[in-house]
């Protein structure tokens, strides 16, 4: 009975002991490249401005630290306080090293971009690489400590890699440059054949941003591959050679003849515009390197017969123009997508793009250049006469709409009759334009005819007019206006009419009037009676007279 007992004592402990047994910890995941990747557009870097981005930065660990409670120190007094492993209770205690190190990247980017006027910089933006470096290694850390998914530790993996491999650029140490680069490479390019097809945009395009680099390193390093392939980058265009390519030149073209291939791949039309956005920035940051590469090229020479080849300088323009025509017209599809697109929008989108077409233009004086941009500026000046013509559609404005359908009908004729400089794509939607136009069109004189026939009628409801009613009399219309609390009947008061002015108080032609002499008619008593009045008026004058 004692060994029963005790057995069902052992198995009634075993059974508490299971019960409260350590229970499954919560599993933190973190996407660090899409976070900091939809930060970026959204705050200033699709337009290069890294100072703003920075200052969100700064907001967002301040709105962290408060929500989470983990503010360091108070107003007056500054103390110091990271996060642990023992503090993570949630995935946002992860977004705060994140943002700490992103907040460090964007002021040496910044750093970056001044330091072109003052070389002193340079020393800061080092500065500010080596504390992102230090807090990507936290962020890692953490992430290590915690029970955190596989992605999340691979993607903190190939950002401490891309932090490191960019602060060793920096400092020119070439081999540890690509060696951290090239890690963070191949951990981007698995994790984009591990997820779905609608993440792999972004993955794929990071891959494509560190092929440059890795290409500029491998040249310093002195790889024999990589000086063969920059040395062969002479780059024809136009007819003309663009001489020996600079490094930088060299990575922004393998990555533009890369980018149709990533475009393809992919989903979506704002998938597309961050892709083409992203490479615009990279545009603009190698034009400004190759002419400084040139400068100091030239500084170096004191040659001052040696001039900077205009022509590889004119070739990247073109490239950041006609990226930047393919981004407008990517926003212009997505706008037609959109069921809340107003037309006004979208003629303010094709203003754009004929702007850039403008630019394009004013690049080479080729004949056959020049004309292949007028082709484009007439297909895109019928299809913004178009939606033009729409807005005025929709503010029942007929008649000039279809004045409008009729401009963009010529504006399309006079674009095909261009032939085969056109593209094939665009041909398509021009023919397709054409169909639009004349069903538009026979719709907008529809409308006009029955508005006309409307106001002739009597008896039907007319628009609304500003006329009282004692001027319009002789019209009937039916004027629900006329039975509100202030009737248009009459104005009050009435206006001021000029009046001919009436002499009646000052006569002054009585002055100028010739009065008839009666002095005949009167006699001898005017003369004694003018005698008398005379001497009275003499006597009193000296005081004399009657006593």
């Amino acid at each position: 009975m004692v060994i029963k007992q005790k057995g069902t004592e052992l198995s009634k402990e075993n059974q508490v002991n299971d019960s409260t047994g350590p229970k499954e910890q919560k599993a933190y995941s973190l996407e660090i490249l899409k976070i900091i990747k939809e930060a970026q557009q959204q705050h200033g870097l699709r337009h290069g401005d890294y100072q703003r981005y920075r200052g969100y930065c700064s907001r967002r660990l301040r709105r962290l630290r408060k929500v989470l409670k983990v503010p360091q120190g108070d107003r007056r007094h500054f103390k110091r306080k990271d996060i642990t492993p023992v503090m993570v209770s949630d995935d946002k205690f992860l977004q705060v090293p994140l943002m700490m190190a992103e907040r460090a990247w964007s002021y040496a980017m910044q750093l970056r971009q001044e330091s072109n006027t003052e070389p002193r910089k340079k020393f800061h933006l080092i500065s500010r690489l080596r504390k992102a470096a230090t807090y990507s290694l936290q962020l890692q850390e953490l992430i290590e400590n915690v029970n955190c998914d596989a992605r999340t530790k691979l993607e903190a993996q190939a950002y401490v890699a891309w932090i490191h491999g960019s602060l060793h650029f920096e400092l020119q140490l070439w081999k540890n440059a690509m060696e951290n680069l090239k890690k963070a490479q191949v951990v981007y390019g698995k994790l984009a054949s591990a997820l779905p097809e609608s993440e792999q945009v972004m993955y794929n395009a990071r891959v494509e941003e560190l092929a440059p680099s890795l290409r500029y390193c491998a040249y310093n390093i002195g790889d024999t591959t990589a000086i063969d392939d920059l040395m062969q980058m002479r780059v024809i265009w136009r007819g003309k050679s663009c001489g020996v390519v600079p490094p930088r030149a060299a990575g922004l073209l393998i990555a533009d003849s890369r980018l149709n291939q990533t475009l393809e791949k992919a989903v979506t039309t704002q998938a597309k515009i961050d892709l083409l956005e992203a490479h615009l920035i990279d545009c603009k940051d190698a034009i400004s390197a190759v002419r400084d590469f040139f400068k100091n090229e030239l500084k170096n020479k004191d040659n001052d017969k040696q001039t900077p080849p205009q022509h590889l300088v004119t070739y990247l323009q073109y490239i950041r123009l006609s990226r930047t025509l393919e981004r407008n017209l990517a926003l212009i599809k997505a706008a037609e997508e959109s069921a809340k697109a107003k037309p006004q929008n979208i003629v303010r989108l094709y203003e754009a793009a004929l702007h850039n077409l403008v630019e394009i233009s004013q690049l080479q004086e080729d004949d056959e250049f020049i004309r292949e941009q007028e082709a484009k500026t007439k297909s895109y000046r019928a299809f913004r006469c178009y939606y033009m013509a729409q807005s005025l559609a929709n503010l029942h404005r007929w008649r000039e709409a279809m004045a409008l359908y009729q401009r963009s009908l010529q504006h399309m004729k006079d674009a095909l009759s261009y032939g085969n400089i056109l593209p094939d794509s665009l041909k398509e939607s021009l023919e397709k334009l054409e169909t639009s136009i004349e069903g538009a069109k026979y719709t907008a004189h529809a409308h006009s005819v029955l508005e006309e026939g409307q106001e002739e009628e009597p008896g039907t409801k007319y628009t609304k007019t500003k006329k009282p009613l004692y001027e319009r009399l002789h019209e009937y219309r039916e004027d629900p206006a006329l039975l509100t609390k202030q009737p248009n009947v009459y104005k009050l008061p009435p206006p001021m009419q000029p009046i001919p002015c009436k002499p009646l108080f000052f006569d002054l032609a009585f002055n100028m009037v010739e009065f008839p002499d009666l002095s005949a008619k009167l006699g001898d008593q005017t003369k004694k009676g003018g005698q008398a009045a005379l001497t009275g008026f003499v006597k009193g004058l000296w005081g004399w007279g009657n006593k």
